[in-house]
């Protein structure tokens, strides 16, 4: 191959490899999670931020209904080597890790390929900063992986405001151990402090950063939490949090700022967490069955009693 060809064809796959992600919220408008843009005028610039089907919500048993169709999901292509490598920004919101598209979810309606993933939390004074609640309970942060429709759609971008265009996995995290797998981003926390930095690291399975048990979820139909909040996300929250320790979930509070290295008024990026969004007349459909008080009392006597087999298949869904 000709020298200037092979040069415009290596300039032509680095541009390639620098299209957006996911999602680009910022349509070239301003937004924040506080001051005159935060979150209660979001919806002046971004019709859809006081529209229907808006996330986070409150998962509460009222709105809970269990679906038998509910499968678990596959996860594809999610265990990359550490030869591989993902690139890791501050994006002035969150901190996002670009993650490669043959990453996939098996189990859904279409194929919903990977776009990146990023991160809720709170400030070091009040450490509650996941979007979704369950039962009016804030956990600590909250991951988000985002997948879109490759079966319809070229990239995140394009189907962001497009019908079934969406599907976030979300994980609750939890105060606790240390997590080696969450370490794999957080130890390069500082490297991307300030807003628009962004370092290469090595890869790493995604699937380590899910929760025990990932076939016990919550299903709905949602919103991106952030402008402009279009209303085409496939929502899957898993039902168990995983953890981080105090110094792990520590250095994300205070590591990161939504401003550049050289903003004279630097602000550190802090509770940038939407607050739950009503839920009128709607479902959420979980994958694993609800005990009612009624049914633990009979399965805690059955326990009591039957000392040989103290777990039947009848107590099983506690």
């Amino acid at each position: 191959m000709p020298r200037s060809l092979h040069a415009a064809a290596v300039l032509l796959l680095l541009c390639l490899n620098q299209q957006p992600a996911g999602p680009a919220p910022l349509h070239g408008s301003k937004w924040s999670y506080f001051g005159p843009d935060g979150e209660k005028s979001w919806s002046k610039k971004y019709p859809s931020c006081g529209g229907v089907l808006q996330s986070p919500i409150d998962l509460h048993s009222d709105i809970l209904q269990y679906d038998a169709s509910l499968v678990p999901l596959g996860f594809q292509g999610y265990n990359v080597s550490a030869n591989e490598q993902f690139l890791l920004t501050n994006d002035g919101h969150s901190v996002r890790l670009n993650l490669p598209s043959d990453m996939h979810i098996q189990g859904l309606r279409s194929r919903y390929s990977a776009a990146q993933l990023h991160l809720h939390w709170g400030n070091q004074n009040d450490p509650h900063g996941s979007e979704h609640t369950v039962g009016g309970k804030h956990f600590a942060a909250e991951l988000h992986i985002v997948h879109y429709n490759s079966d319809l759609y070229a990239n995140a971008s394009t189907a962001s405001n497009k019908s079934e265009g969406l599907a976030v996995l979300a994980v609750l995290i939890e105060m606790g151990s240390f997590n080696p797998s969450y370490d794999k981003i957080f130890r390069h926390l500082q490297d991307v402090k300030y807003k628009g930095q962004e370092v290469l690291i090595p890869g790493f399975s995604i699937e380590e950063l899910l929760p025990e048990r990932p076939d016990e979820y919550y299903r709905y139909k949602g919103s991106l939490t952030t402008p402009p909040c279009h209303p085409t996300v496939l929502w899957t929250v898993f039902r168990n949090p995983v953890q981080i320790s105090q110094e792990q979930l520590l250095a994300l509070e205070t590591a990161l700022y939504c401003t550049h290295v050289d903003d004279p008024s630097p602000r550190e990026m802090v509770n940038n967490f939407r607050r739950v969004q009503n839920f009128d007349e709607r479902l959420v459909y979980i994958s694993f069955r609800q005990v009612s008080w009624s049914e633990n009392v009979i399965c805690e006597q059955w326990s009591f009693l039957n000392t040989e087999n103290a777990y039947d298949d009848d107590c099983q869904l506690f």
